[in-house]
C-alpha cells in the first residue's frame, strides 16, 4: 500500500499552502493556534484508552500515541530552527527521519502525560519567540535540505497547519471508531 492510498486519510485538511502574502493579523492568529495546540491535544486525547491510543489514524500510520510524541519531535526541531534562522545567516537546517523516530523506544515506552506536558511548555516558550518577531525577522530564512528556503512567517503557518493536521488525523479516527473525542477542531 503506497502513502496516497488514503489521501484524505494522510492529508484530512489538505497540504499546507503558504499564501502570496503574509500579514501581521495573519501571523497573529497562526501564533494563537499554536499556543493553543497543547491544550487542544490533551483534551482530546485526554480520555482515550491504551487501545484507542495504539490504533493508527489511517492504514500504514501511525498510532495517536505516535501521533501525540511526533508533535512534540516535530515542533521541538522547528523551535531550534526558528534560533538557527534568527542567529544565523540563512542556516541549512538538520532534517531527520520522522518515520524512525517513531519506531524508537521512547514513542513507546514514555507516558503520553510527559509528551503533552514537554509541548505545552515548549509552545510557551516559543510563543514568546514568535510574538517578539518583528517583521524583518519574519523575512528571515533557513534552508531545508530536501525542500529549500523557507522564511520564518512562512513557517509559522507551517506550524498552525501542523497541528490542525495531525488534530483531525485524531478527530477523524475518533469519527470513524465512534470514539468519543472532546476538545480538537469541531466547532459547535
Amino acid at each position: 500500500m503506497t502513502e496516497d492510498s488514503h489521501p484524505d486519510l494522510r492529508f484530512p485538511i489538505g497540504r499546507f499552502e503558504p499564501p502570496a502574502e503574509i500579514s501581521a493579523q495573519l501571523v497573529a492568529s497562526w501564533i494563537a493556534e499554536i499556543e493553543s495546540l497543547p491544550e487542544r491535544l490533551r483534551t482530546l486525547v485526554g480520555g482515550l484508552d491504551d487501545e484507542q491510543l495504539d490504533t493508527p489514524y489511517r492504514p500504514g500510520g501511525w498510532s495517536v500515541r505516535q501521533v501525540v510524541h511526533h508533535l512534540v519531535d516535530s515542533h521541538l526541531n522547528s523551535y531550534v530552527r526558528f534560533k538557527w534562522a534568527l542567529t544565523e545567516e540563512r542556516p541549512v537546517i538538520k532534517a531527520y527521519w520522522e518515520d524512525r523516530w517513531a519506531e524508537l523506544a521512547d514513542y513507546r515506552d514514555t507516558p503520553l502525560e510527559v509528551s503533552l506536558d514537554l509541548l505545552e511548555s515548549l509552545h510557551a516558550r516559543w510563543c514568546v519567540l514568535l510574538r517578539a518577531l518583528g517583521p524583518a525577522d519574519l523575512e528571515r530564512e533557513f534552508v531545508h535540505p530536501d525542500s529549500g528556503p523557507m522564511t520564518l512567517g512562512a513557517n509559522i503557518g507551517a506550524y498552525a497547519w501542523h497541528g490542525r493536521h495531525h488534530l483531525a488525523h485524531i478527530e477523524r479516527l475518533g469519527d470513524r471508531e465512534g470514539w468519543e473525542l472532546s476538545g480538537g477542531m469541531r466547532r459547535s
